[in-house]
Order: C-alpha cells, then sequence, then structure tokens
C-alpha cells in the first residue's frame, strides 16, 4: 500500500502553475524577459500569479503569463447565446405552467402586472445557472461546448461562488428588469474592444477573463 498522501482535496487544476526553475514568467505578447530575476533597484520580484489584477505599476507581473490564451469574443457571444436559449426555454416552461405571463390582455386594457413575476423567475435561474455552472468548472455548458473557461485573472484558478455571484449580477439584473437588448449588446460586445483582456463589463467587475481549453 502507498504511503504518499494524497492530493489536497481543494486545490484547483486551472490553477497557473510557477515556472520552470531559470525561466522567466516572460509576456505572452512576445516580448523578450529582463536580464535576472531579480528588480534593478533590488526590491525582490513579486510572487508568481499574486498581487492585484488591477494594481498595475511599473515592475508589475502579466497575469496572463501561464494562461491558455484569451478565449475569442465571437465564441463567447455564441456561448452565451447558447446559454440563453437553455434558459430561455426553462423560463417559458415555468412560467406557462405557473400562469405567470409577460402581460394580460382584455377588452380594455393591457395589464402588465404579472411582468414582474416573470422576470424574477428569469434573472434567478440565470444568476443560479451562471453561478452554479461556473463555480464548479468555469464553464456553463455553452462555454463547454465551445472549450472555453472563466479564471480568475490574477491566479488562473476557477472563480469561487462570491466572485461568480458578483459577475452574474452584473450580467443578468439589468437584462431581467430594463434593457435587455441594449445590455446584452453592451456586455456582449465590450470584450471585442476591451485591451488588454478581452473582459465584458461582468469580467471587469468580478475580475476575471475567459480562456481557450481547446
Amino acid at each position: 500500500m502507498s504511503t504518499e498522501p494524497p492530493p489536497p482535496p481543494d486545490e484547483d487544476p486551472f490553477r497557473k502553475q510557477p515556472p520552470p526553475p531559470g525561466q522567466g514568467g516572460g509576456s505572452p505578447y512576445g516580448g523578450e524577459p529582463s536580464p535576472g530575476d531579480g528588480s534593478p533597484y533590488g526590491a525582490a520580484p513579486p510572487p508568481y500569479g499574486g498581487g492585484d489584477p488591477y494594481g498595475g505599476g511599473p515592475y508589475a507581473t502579466d497575469p496572463l503569463a501561464g494562461m491558455p490564451p484569451l478565449a475569442d469574443s465571437g465564441k463567447r457571444v455564441l456561448a452565451r447565446i447558447i446559454d440563453m436559449v437553455l434558459v430561455v426555454i426553462v423560463v417559458w416552461l415555468l412560467t406557462w405552467g405557473f400562469g405567470v405571463n409577460e402581460y394580460d390582455m382584455d377588452a380594455d386594457r393591457i395589464q402588465y402586472g404579472k411582468s414582474f413575476g416573470q422576470s424574477l423567475i428569469a434573472l434567478l435561474l440565470y444568476v443560479g445557472y451562471d453561478v452554479f455552472m461556473t463555480s464548479r468548472s468555469g464553464q456553463t455548458l455553452g462555454k463547454r461546448w465551445l472549450h472555453l473557461r472563466v479564471a480568475n485573472l490574477d491566479n488562473g484558478s476557477t472563480p469561487s461562488v462570491q466572485t461568480n455571484l458578483v459577475r452574474a449580477l452584473v450580467l443578468w439584473v439589468p437584462f431581467a428588469f430594463c434593457c435587455a437588448c441594449i445590455w446584452t449588446a453592451v456586455t456582449g460586445g465590450w470584450s471585442f474592444f476591451d485591451k488588454p483582456y478581452k473582459q465584458g463589463l461582468h469580467d471587469k467587475a468580478a475580475k476575471t477573463v475567459v480562456v481557450s481549453t481547446g
């Protein structure tokens, strides 16, 4: 029987690993690492994958070093559309089953009293789906099928429940209650223009990125 201790149960296989000894982190954009591992001013270099990803600084390490390539924005949009279709089907079935419609029409007026109920059901399902799936593996079904994954920007690990909740609320609260079409276009299109991390607004709020897994 082997006497080797088992690996830690909470170890994340996607967490970034330090570079091999003697190799600097380098830049994913092709830049040459500076000679030596230390600072020219004598300060110790920051730990690999540590620090606030938005902290900046002239000697900050690149948080993308050691990560898979950033996901294509077009594939991100397609994955989100797949997820939306899946959740919309469930929302429609639930609202139909419970008689909660977007509006009820009679001979004199259109009543919108039940629209809030449908929006609330949609919000709970969208947020619950996103948080549950991405907290487990960093992937919703749409992302899994298109080989994408959500990762913490600072260390590449799978985001926590709290991080995913922030990400999901920023994405889905405006969508469910006020400006679905506009907000979908803004959040879906933001990563096409964001530099250097291709983040959506919800990624910026949660300090996450979406990377390719294959």
